[in-house]
């Protein structure tokens, strides 16, 4: 039902049923623990005209109603007649902040005159209002909307302990700019006034005697957003100010009056070697100082900043290691309360001399750091700019005004790969190595070129994993697609039983490629878009699209030919190899090897692949995109270790089911000679196309992925990123593709992510494809979360729970923390502008869906089933 107003509409989901409308409460819903705003109730007499529009907007029909739901969940809502509800401009010194409008959240045990009068006065004030009427569903809906003022109903005990309620939200980190109200019971006169003090401890800031009035819920509210409301938006402003500080290149260094140290930045810390935590407390006169001052130098400084003035110039200073630096110091007094001088702020950088190169240089040697080397070298250590070979692409390519902007789009892409926020350390090793070469002799510089190209061709790529985002879905998918260990419990033994079966189905395989049935013929003839439909094939070949694609792909890439088998065979070896995918899975079936199969025929096509790879190159890729998955049990590694199954036993809970797939295809494709595709190549040959199947399959593990994708990006995009943009480059494919040839350990990186890009290019297809297989893997991951829920197990992925999930939000991650960064990167080698077309507006369309609070795969309007 829709509502007349524009300004009324809440949508309320049921399960799998979405209504729109007016949600009203009645008796009917107490038992429902979850977060409704309140609409089309009938204000009090004070309302004036309102009134009447509130009783149009829902009507006395619409109160009658009884929801027929096990879970509710409502929008944010706003009246339609508030004249406040709108952004408004707050200054915080040189800071022009925009105040969006108050949220409140009314947490009350169920509906009185005390909520109405506070949502009363919230629609007179323009508030957005939300109301909560459980503990879980307060803490739910604060988590989400982070409303600025919260209601607490703390005159009655027996429905729920308000104090307990305040605690859990002090307990979460954005309740630190969030006021608290407590609303207690009026007493009488002759009583006296309990003390705020057990309020105050339990979180609340302001207890409100119960007064129902509008008026009074209004002024309470209004004297909340005038003082406290106001005061913690210009305090949640110095977030954006301590961002900029942590990132500034310039030591900086604040000291209260008595010159004890309250803040250093990370610039401060790696300049003078310390840590925060060494300096933040003590005074100034406890560290260290350095002998090559003037005796009247702090003598000096001090006479200028007691009287309130800026002094600047250079001063020597002691590192932790013991080494002195020369600085350009730069104090400034700032005056505070009362007119008095209550802070310094201290601006250093390095005063560029060789000594203090030199210094600096040999503490980043002796001291251990984790990382940011590079960085802080790029910044106040360094006087002069670095090499080419350094310096960011996109910058490079950007001084070059005739560049097409096709190229400019790839190394703008190219830019964004070298920051990469997962990194390994032998990446920052190199970035080190670029840096060393500013300024060193021909020989020297040599040299180090040469080792740059040994560490890009050796196995020293296992990256450090940090946390990117705080987010559950990042979380619980990077935890279960990459984490291979063991956490088995006793007792609680899964035993899978492989489908050993090599016996096929018998489906209307064709003879030969010619006699394809017509419909499937049909849509065979788009096989080569990269729009192709996979789903429309899985429907007319009764799920098993395998052998049909297959039988076409590999005679447009000459298989047979190179095999040395007949099509007969060929054929024989796809239907077994599809028999042994389990048409039960909802995702790693045979239409995800056959959609991968696809994309892998596909990107073969692209010039500068097709350059890249021999021929016995493209037969191993499509090989291997046939049986990368075949017998997947539809479980994670992390599952079968877990729980301890025969496979994970039996590959020692490393690579276990990539282990497994190659191994079985081989022993279903070696059995017997019908199906053996590779009995008539030589031995020589074999092992090498053996080799290159196993690599690319074992490459689809995703605990290396970003091992694989910092590899290409290192020895395949920046080399030829460079060798474009040189000045003695013409920059034709063929010779950057004729270059890639003459390192074979190149064409492997080549095949790896090749393989990789197709294993998990469902986010880079057209939309409806896109959305199916979010559904087809959500499912599945579903099913594993039930199964070890049911068995005891640990749970590997506590995100995929079906009845809370959010498909929106853990695609977004999976783009977020997978995609974004390999598909740059294969897109700057393959020029591939469909896919990174597709990738966008898939992105757009889950970034709408959460937005939108909506969990499912699509708009409840879109979604006719």
């Amino acid at each position: 039902e829709e509502s007349n107003s524009p300004h009324q509409t809440t949508t309320i989901s049921q399960g799998t049923t979405t209504l729109h409308g007016l949600f009203v409460k009645t008796d009917a819903a107490d038992s429902i623990p979850s977060v409704l705003a309140y609409q089309s109730r009938q204000p009090p007499p004070s309302a004036g005209p309102r009134r009447k529009e509130r009783r149009e907007s829902g009507g006395a029909s619409a109160r009658s109603r009884t929801p027929h739901c096990c879970s509710v969940e409502a929008e944010t809502q706003t009246s339609s007649s508030s004249a406040k509800a709108s952004t408004t401009e707050v200054q915080v010194g040189p800071m022009r902040l925009t105040q969006y409008p108050i949220q409140v959240l009314l947490v009350f045990a169920k509906e009185d005159n005390q909520s109405n009068g506070f949502w009363w006065a919230c629609d007179r004030a323009g508030y957005r209002c939300h109301v909560a009427w459980t503990p879980e569903s307060a803490l739910e809906c604060f988590l989400d909307k982070h409303q600025e003022i919260i209601v607490i109903d703390h005159r009655n005990s027996k429905y729920f302990d308000a104090e307990d309620i305040c605690r859990s939200i002090r307990a979460t980190e954005p309740s630190e700019h969030t006021v608290i109200l407590a609303v207690v019971p009026r007493t009488s006169a002759d009583q006296e006034e309990t003390s705020v003090l057990p309020l105050l401890d339990a979180g609340f800031d302001r207890q409100f005697m119960e007064n129902s009035s509008v008026t009074a819920c209004y002024n309470e509210l209004v004297q909340i957003e005038h003082g406290e409301v106001r005061s913690q938006f210009k305090l949640r402003a110095c977030n954006a100010v301590f961002t900029a500080l942590d990132h500034c290149q310039e030591a900086v260094e604040i000291t209260n009056e008595d010159h004890v140290i309250q803040y250093v930045n990370p610039a401060f810390e790696r300049m003078m070697g310390y840590c925060k935590g060494e300096l933040i407390g003590k005074e100034l006169t406890e560290l260290p100082k350095s002998d090559k001052n003037s005796a009247d130098l702090l003598d000096n400084i001090n006479t200028f900043i007691k009287k309130g003035k800026e002094w600047q110039g250079v001063y020597y200073a002691r590192r932790k290691s013991g080494d002195s630096i020369q600085q350009h110091v730069k104090i400034t007094p700032v005056v505070g309360q009362g007119g008095k001088i209550r802070h310094f702020v201290s601006l250093k950088r390095l005063h560029c001399t060789n000594e203090n190169n030199k210094q600096l240089h040999k503490s980043h040697r002796e001291e251990k750091y984790t990382g940011d080397y590079s960085q802080s070298e790029s910044g106040s250590y360094k006087c002069k700019n670095r090499r080419k070979d350094s310096v960011d692409i996109k910058s490079i390519t950007s001084q070059s005004s005739d560049a097409p902007s096709l190229q400019t789009r790839r190394y703008s892409s190219m830019a964004r790969i070298h920051s990469m926020t997962i990194e390994a350390p032998i990446t920052k090793v190199i970035n080190i190595i670029n840096a060393a070469q500013e300024n060193s002799p021909i020989t020297v510089a040599e040299a180090l070129d040469r080792v740059l190209e040994i560490l890009r061709t050796t196995e020293l790529y296992s990256p450090q994993l940090g946390t990117k985002d705080e987010d559950p879905h990042t979380s619980d998918l990077v935890g279960g697609l990459m984490n291979d260990g063991l956490r088995r419990l006793s007792g609680n033994e899964y035993v899978f039983s492989k489908n050993m079966n090599l016996s096929h189905t018998h489906l209307p395989v064709p003879n030969t490629i010619n006699d394809v049935p017509p419909c499937i013929a049909q849509l065979l003839d788009n096989e080569e878009s990269w729009d192709f439909n996979i789903f429309e094939l899985e429907a007319v070949t009764n799920k098993r699209p395998l052998v049909y694609l297959g039988l076409k792909v590999f005679a447009r890439f000459g298989v047979s030919e190179f095999l040395n088998c007949s099509e007969a065979t060929l054929r024989a070896w796809l239907q077994v190899i599809e028999a042994n995918y389990h048409s039960s899975n909802s995702y790693h079936n045979s239409t995800h090897a056959a959609d991968v199969l696809h994309a892998t025929a596909f990107f073969l096509g692209k010039e500068r692949v097709k350059g890249s790879l021999d021929h016995l190159d493209e037969v191993a890729a499509l090989i291997a995109a046939t049986i990368h998955d075949v017998d997947h049990p539809g479980r994670t590694n992390s599952f079968l270790c877990n729980a301890g199954s025969e496979l994970a036993v039996l590959y020692n809970d490393t690579a276990v089911l990539e282990s497994h797939h190659t191994a079985l295809a081989f022993q279903l494709t070696t059995k017997d000679s019908k199906y053996n595709i590779f009995k008539n190549i030589d031995r020589n040959r074999y092992r090498t196309l053996r080799q290159a199947i196993i690599d690319m399959v074992l490459a689809t593990e995703m605990t290396k992925h970003f091992e694989h994708v910092n590899k290409f990006v290192n020895s395949i995009n920046k080399p030829m990123a460079s060798e474009e943009t040189s000045p003695h480059s013409e920059g034709s494919d063929t010779e950057c593709t004729a270059n890639i040839k003459n390192f074979p350990d190149n064409q492997t990186l080549i095949k790896r992510m090749m393989i990789k890009c197709a294993d998990v290019a469902n986010p880079c297809r057209p939309l409806e494809l896109c959305i199916e297989w979010a559904g087809r893997i959500s499912e599945e991951y579903f099913a594993q979360t039930d199964e070890e829920k049911r068995q005891g197990l640990p749970v590997v992925m506590p995100v995929f729970d079906r009845n809370t999930c959010s498909i929106p939000k853990s695609q977004i991650s999976f783009i977020d923390y997978f995609i974004t960064d390999m598909f740059d990167a294969w897109d700057a080698f393959a020029h591939l502008p469909v896919l990174m077309q597709h990738l966008a507006n898939n992105y757009k369309h889950w970034k709408r869906l959460d937005d939108l609070k909506c969990k499912s795969l699509r708009l409840p309007s879109e979604n006719n089933n």
